[in-house]
């Protein structure tokens, strides 16, 4: 749980008045990436022996993975009973995404399902939007989240959710003036700081233009192509019929494009399998659960920067993850492109 090592100790620089930026822990040196605003709920962590606290993390993880299932199953519209969805939970274990998170004591689950809860409420509801602002403002990427709102007409989710995030930033700057100051004018444009793009252990759209061409940098060789994948992916969500379907199209994007995901932040395949079962496609929701759960990123050889030296056979092993999102972008522009054939044109007009 090395994570949740770095989680505590971003408590207790809280807590005690520490750089929250200039510290490193465990074997691996490894430093806060979050804003301050998370490093501040963060503090109850510090108060807790490590022992304990990755029990609670655990138990915590477990419960929260029961929780995803039902939001999927929510967001699917195909509610489940409880013996489903203890065997649901189970089975969502073996999803290696779903594993990692438990392993390193990450917080992709609590996140996920702040943003589900959220976008998966009663369009009306007056304040949907705000957890999702919180979660963004404990960890970026669910900002995409907020975009998608706003290209989707819903403009006053889209606007309670940017309050909402605008109110941890400002909160973070309150209680950690310093601290704020140095991460959204420094440490939030060092991604080396996060790790090596590169690896294996990164399932994003540079990780596999970095593996590919053998460059560590790739530039704009990543960059270009992001830039479309970001437009297609919202732009795909935006003219979602489903809600559901949106929702996963701009989870599957912000994977894509953000320059690290490591493969325990694919934690929304649980809802995409979810949303394949719904849809009566079980032989790719099979296929996809078979990719979450093969490991294949771990099987090919990857010490030291063995990742930058792959032949060409093994770069779909070392990059499933963003290989089948590129697909699935790549199918839903296919079936929108298509025309309606005029039968259905003449029918959905007699319903009108």
């Amino acid at each position: 749980m090395a994570d949740l090592l770095v989680y505590r100790a971003e408590g207790a620089a809280v807590a005690h008045g520490g750089d929250l930026y200039g510290f490193t822990v465990t074997e691996w040196r490894l430093p806060a990436t979050y804003p301050p605003f998370a490093a501040v709920l963060f503090v109850p962590t510090a108060w807790i022996p490590v022992a304990a606290l990755k029990a609670v993390f655990l138990a915590g993880n477990a419960l929260l993975l029961a929780g995803l299932v039902a939001l999927s199953a929510r967001l699917a519209s195909r509610p489940l009973s409880l013996p489903l969805l203890c065997t649901a939970t189970a089975l969502a274990l073996w999803l290696e995404p779903v594993f990692q998170t438990l392993l390193f004591g990450q917080i992709n689950l609590a996140i996920a399902c702040l943003v589900l809860w959220d976008l998966t409420r009663a369009p009306r509801t007056r304040t949907r939007g705000l957890a999702l602002g919180l979660a963004a403002g404990i960890k970026l990427t669910p900002a995409i989240f907020i975009a998608h709102l706003f290209l989707s007409g819903r403009r006053r989710e889209a606007a309670t959710a940017t309050a909402a995030f605008t109110a941890t930033v400002l909160l973070g700057a309150l209680l950690l003036p310093s601290a704020s100051a140095e991460f959204w004018t420094r440490r939030l444009y060092e991604t080396g700081r996060v790790g090596k793009p590169w690896i294996v252990d990164n399932q994003s759209l540079q990780g596999l233009v970095a593996r590919a061409l053998h460059d560590p940098a790739p530039g704009l060789a990543w960059a270009l192509p992001a830039v479309a994948v970001a437009a297609a992916g919202l732009g795909l969500a935006a003219r979602a019929r489903e809600d559901g379907h949106g929702i996963l199209l701009t989870a599957l994007t912000a994977l894509l494009v953000s320059p690290i995901s490591w493969s325990h932040h694919w934690v929304w395949c649980v809802p995409l399998i979810a949303l394949l079962l719904a849809r009566s496609r079980p032989r790719l929701a099979a296929l996809t659960a078979a990719l979450f759960t093969a490991r294949t990123l771990w099987l090919i050889p990857h010490a030291g920067d063995r990742d930058l030296h792959l032949p060409w056979w093994q770069q779909p092993l070392a990059a499933p993850y963003p290989l089948l999102a590129l697909a699935l972008l790549a199918g839903t522009a296919l079936a929108v492109a298509q025309p309606v054939p005029p039968a259905r044109i003449s029918s959905a007009s007699t319903i009108r």
